[in-house]
């Protein structure tokens, strides 16, 4: 059930599910909370209280007068803890949620205990996609629907996602919620303008689990070895055959190797 909470100057929508140690989850570009993968939630809610919200401006959140960035979003993160008083919390990011996690572990580093980075960077422009991955992801040519699919076709390998169709409709066609046009305009800038955070992994302190799809051509493979042998304390597992979307390619797994590192 969607709840609604003030944080700061913004009504934030989230939802919890389970019992036990909090769990905050921080989801990526362009996307609501009702992305993520059921089979996910009802896995880790069994071993956790699991909290996932609307970034600002998405879904259920409001946008506020603050200007957007990857700063505001960790913020927005740590006063959502605050204000449904958790004082400390494992936390798992996708992608832009991946870079928000890492400014709230180097932020508010008392908020986290064990960080999860899934499809993150440190800095846009290390090991970037190729110029082909962000045609297909600026382009806003033909219908919404093909824009879409354009989208889609950047989350998982081409082999995969020939064979995986009903599973394709199983993830993306569901209502995702208020996803306004100028908030995923807002997103892309905040990443954009963000400076990065290389010079500071070393400041990272939390036991910390690094995924990557050995095919995610949004964010090539390279920049998770480097977030991992640059984070004092952290591993690195890699898929085969996993793309930038890879916790829907195998949500089970992915699971279970999330919850064996909380432990």
């Amino acid at each position: 059930m969607d709840h609604l909470i003030q944080v700061g100057d913004i009504q934030m929508g989230y939802r919890t599910y389970g019992n036990g140690y909090p769990l905050v989850m921080i989801m990526g570009y362009g996307n609501t909370m009702r992305l993520w993968d059921p089979v996910l939630i009802r896995s880790l809610s069994s071993y956790y209280k699991l909290i996932i919200f609307d970034n600002r401006g998405m879904g259920n959140t409001e946008t506020g007068q603050r200007p957007f960035s990857i700063e505001q979003f960790a913020d927005d993160t740590a006063g959502l803890m605050g204000a449904l008083d958790i004082p400390q919390a494992h936390v798992l990011g996708w992608s832009m949620g991946g870079l928000i996690a890492e400014e709230v572990a180097l932020r508010h580093p008392g908020r986290v205990n064990k960080l999860i980075l899934y499809a993150a960077h440190c800095n846009a422009n290390l090991f970037p996609p190729t110029p082909e991955v962000i045609q297909k992801l600026t382009d806003r040519s033909g219908s919404p629907q093909e824009q879409g699919m354009r989208f889609i076709s950047t989350l998982f390998p081409p082999d995969w996602l020939r064979s995986n169709q009903e599973r394709i409709k199983e993830i993306f066609y569901h209502p995702l919620g208020n996803i306004p046009p100028e908030t995923i305009s807002k997103q892309s800038l905040a990443i954009g303008k963000w400076k990065g955070c290389c010079d500071r992994l070393g400041e990272i302190k939390n036991s910390t689990l690094v995924i990557t799809g050995a095919d995610d051509i949004l964010v090539p493979p390279q920049n998770a070895h480097y977030l991992a042998e640059k984070i004092p304390h952290a591993r690195l597992v890699s898929y085969e055959n996993g793309g930038h979307g890879l916790l829907f390619q195998y949500p089970d797994i992915f699971s279970k190797k999330v919850a064996d590192f909380l432990k």
